[in-house]
């Protein structure tokens, strides 16, 4: 078999802890409690059920919009179509306050990934329907973060940020179709000059695995909301709670394992 060639990485849920599930919950809390309160007794919203598994099965890893009707529908808000913009913006405004506060940390696990991946010779690119990648990406010091780990590889140099390691960069692109649509992997594996099938997908929401693997890719699922069977039912190639637990000598050799196996 021959070996992996590029690995392809969602942002939001696997590099980074990220505010925007919080954005999603908060905004929608603000419009229930002032501007939308009139509606709030015709739909099933309630402040405590806006949960971790409710963003990780209809919002995680959809582009903007998509994400909002998608909460809208679920909690039966009336005109949801009519109201969809509303809440996207609203979110939007507080993920970027959220960011630029620095409300978000980095997976450590999924960094020393991302530099095995690289000085196994691997292409890497980050591929987040996220318009908002980049504000993470460029916040990360991975030269930093190598340093205190005491990491040493010859990929890495003073000053360089996790956005300028990626060999190639389609996050918060306008794509024709979100995921589950594997366009933006298609094209993350077109820009790294990568045969779909010589790539893995590395996600954490369903939605994005379903991408993977419609477009011929591997995709390891990374359950880290307690979500494994959803990945699972996605159909990924392995799922596990952390990156350390792949097997980063099997995957030299185009093969995906976990160590516990």
């Amino acid at each position: 078999m021959p070996k992996f060639r590029g690995a392809i990485f969602d942002v939001d849920g696997v590099l980074v802890d990220s505010p925007h599930q919080k954005a999603w919950r908060e905004s929608l809390r603000e419009l229930m409690e002032s501007d939308w309160r009139d509606i709030r007794d015709r739909t099933t919203w309630s402040p405590e059920a806006f949960t971790a598994h409710l963003y990780q099965e209809y919002v995680s890893g959809k582009p903007r919009m998509s994400g909002a009707r998608a909460v809208l529908d679920y909690f039966s808000v009336p005109d949801a179509a009519g109201r969809v913009a509303e809440y996207a913006q609203r979110k939007q405004e507080m993920v970027v306050r959220l960011i630029e506060a620095g409300d978000f940390t980095a997976y450590p696990d999924a960094l020393r990934f991302v530099i095995a991946a690289k000085d196994a010779g691997m292409l890497i690119a980050d591929a987040s329907s996220s318009k908002n990648a980049a504000l993470f990406l460029r916040k990360i010091r991975l030269d930093t973060f190598a340093k205190e780990q005491g990491i040493s590889s010859p990929s890495l140099r003073p000053g360089l940020s996790l956005l300028d390691y990626f060999d190639a960069d389609v996050s918060g692109r306008d794509f024709a179709h979100g995921k589950p649509d594997p366009e933006i992997f298609l094209t993350a594996a077109q820009e790294l000059g990568v045969e779909p099938r010589d790539a893995i997908v590395l996600e954490d929401a369903s939605a994005g695995v379903e991408a993977a693997k419609a477009g011929g890719m591997a995709a390891i699922g990374i359950a880290r909301a307690d979500d494994a069977e959803l990945l699972a039912a996605a159909d990924a190639d392995i799922v596990v709670t952390s990156l350390d637990d792949v097997d980063t000598a099997a995957l030299a050799e185009g093969w995906l394992a976990t160590r516990k196996a």
